[in-house]
């Protein structure tokens, strides 16, 4: 490996596709026919004196050449970096500038804290056999209720919207509070009568789309928390739905029938006796990521589609899509214009789409002699821009170059689990920090500093199996922490006893919990 981005560049820049005389030295040549050549000047170079050549015979008839020339000053030609290099620089993530190393940001990750009293939410049950329920899913406002209010995740107000097993949603009101204040009134909808496995917000703040068991996807007024409507089409659980960041009508949903269903909110197909408008799916993409391969015999078995885990629309591309499968580590781009492949004509009636590209390499293949999926993906943002992050099953954390989707790094924790699909992943609105959940019985949340995760050269001082920077722990909850999600100065872990607590970092707070362990127990949770 190069010791060094200087040592680096010095090698892949071509410097002999620019016809410049100037810039072309001509190697020294050997003597032929006696008379010696030497190269050709630089024009910045000082002047050098010629050769002088000192001729005599020797006794034997043989000629010797002495050759007595002046200090030749050469001046070494500064690299430079060619255009194909800086292009794939920035085609896998990395800054055209020199390479410059962030400082670690751990000890503010570790300065996180969170309180009994203040920084906890229970998620009611609506049945009277129990108190709470388990939480599935959670995501933060994006706050542009109007002209001049500014985003959520970037410092309005903090609402989440956390989804239940039981198909009801609880809007929250995170905003940093004293330890003797009330809880803020909620807003709570109940859209549907079986888990919702994902919700989200649309860009102003004034629906939520909900995924569900009940194979439908449900569109909900914030405002008049009245159902709006029905988006049908799936065959199975829906696992997980996006809204178009260009287009307020437009969203896509993936399930676990391994269909890609895009709707269009204009589009209304179907209105039901409720007056409650039902939408088909506009572009339907069927075994996005394949199908489970069947044993030969007699009988005829139908493949199983495998299933889509996540989906997430890019910031720099409008109408791009990425999604992630149950099955392996691969991922899909697909090109939501013109999804289709022309190429196929057995069935003209039905269209076959593909990818626009996928992933060259299964990264879960590295550590295990089978392939794993993918549990949940987060793009990055700021000095994690140009990176995908996604979680696999196999409890690694695997980093993939954007927009190619080619895997460069996988991180790993001795204490991470993530051997179930209710686990999520969710990266900070500054991009320096990534949250995940775990399946462990202890109620884990992890954080990891992703500041440098795009400068992965061992110039840097880290090697390919090094991690980024040591993770953070943090135990406050019991039962599988599944749902995590990002707002400005604080993250919120959702897990099975029902409850969501949210993290602020309070680096006050917390030397006291590491000064006074015994007796700040009882009043916060913090990092271990």
């Amino acid at each position: 490996m190069l010791d060094s981005p200087e040592a680096r560049c010095e090698i892949f820049s071509d410097a002999t596709n620019v016809w410049d005389a100037s810039q072309l030295p001509t190697p020294a040549t050997s003597i032929h026919d006696g008379k010696p050549k030497r190269r050709i000047s630089q024009c910045d170079e000082t002047p050098t004196k010629k050769p002088r050549l000192l001729v005599a015979e020797s006794s034997n008839g043989a000629v010797d050449v002495d050759l007595e020339v002046d200090d030749v000053v050469v001046k070494r030609r500064g690299s430079r970096r060619a255009v194909f290099r800086m292009m794939g620089l920035a085609s896998n993530g990395y800054p055209a500038e020199p390479h410059r190393m962030l400082l670690p940001s751990r000890n503010i990750l570790q300065s996180f804290v969170s309180s009994h009293t203040s920084d906890v939410f229970k998620c009611h049950s609506r049945t009277v056999d129990s108190f709470v329920t388990p939480p599935y899913a959670c995501a933060y406002s994006n706050g542009m209720r109007s002209l001049f209010e500014i985003k959520a995740k970037r410092g309005g107000v903090p609402l989440l919207a956390v989804a239940t097993e039981q198909g009801s949603v609880h809007i929250l009101d995170t905003t940093k509070r004293k330890e003797w204040d009330c809880e803020p009134a909620r807003v709570t909808l109940e859209p549907h009568e079986n888990g919702i496995f994902d919700v989200k917000w649309n860009a102003d703040d004034t629906l939520l789309a909900t995924a569900s068991g009940d194979k439908s996807t449900r569109i909900s007024s914030v405002e008049t928390q009245q159902l709006l409507s029905i988006l049908d089409g799936h065959t199975s659980t829906v696992k997980c739905v996006a809204w178009d960041p260009t287009h307020r009508d437009l969203l896509t949903t993936g399930g676990r029938d391994g269909m890609l269903c895009l709707y269009d909110m204009r589009v209304n197909n179907l209105s039901d006796e409720d007056e409650i408008a039902a939408r088909s799916a506009v572009i339907t993409i069927t075994a996005a990521h394949g199908q489970d391969k069947v044993s030969g015999g007699r009988r005829k078995i139908r493949p199983l589609p495998r299933g889509i885990t996540n989906i997430l629309y890019p910031d720099d591309r409008p109408h791009g899509l990425v999604s992630s499968g149950s099955f392996d580590g691969i991922l899909h781009y697909w090109d939501l214009r013109l999804p289709s492949d022309k190429s196929s004509k057995r069935s003209p009636k039905k269209p076959s789409y593909k990818p626009l590209f996928s992933s060259t390499m299964d990264p879960t293949t590295f550590h295990s002699a089978r392939c794993r999926g993918i549990t949940s993906m987060s793009r990055g943002s700021g000095p994690s821009a140009g990176l995908l992050f996604a979680l696999g099953a196999d409890s690694r954390l695997y980093i993939y170059s954007y927009p190619t989707l080619t895997p460069v790094r996988t991180e790993s924790h001795p204490s991470l689990q993530t051997n179930s699909f209710y686990v999520r992943l969710a990266t900070s609105p500054c991009g320096r920090w990534l949250a995940s959940g775990s399946t462990s019985r202890a109620g884990s949340l992890f954080l990891f500093d992703i500041s440098n995760a795009g400068r992965v050269a061992p110039s840097y001082g880290k090697r390919a199996d090094e991690p980024i920077s040591p993770t953070v722990r943090f135990s406050g909850q019991s039962g599988e922490i599944g749902a995590v999600d990002w707002a400005r100065d604080m993250v919120a872990s959702c897990a099975d006893d029902g409850t969501v607590r949210i993290w602020r970092p309070d680096l006050e707070v917390y030397q006291n919990c590491i000064s006074n362990s015994e007796e700040q127990k009882w009043d916060w949770f913090w990092s271990t």
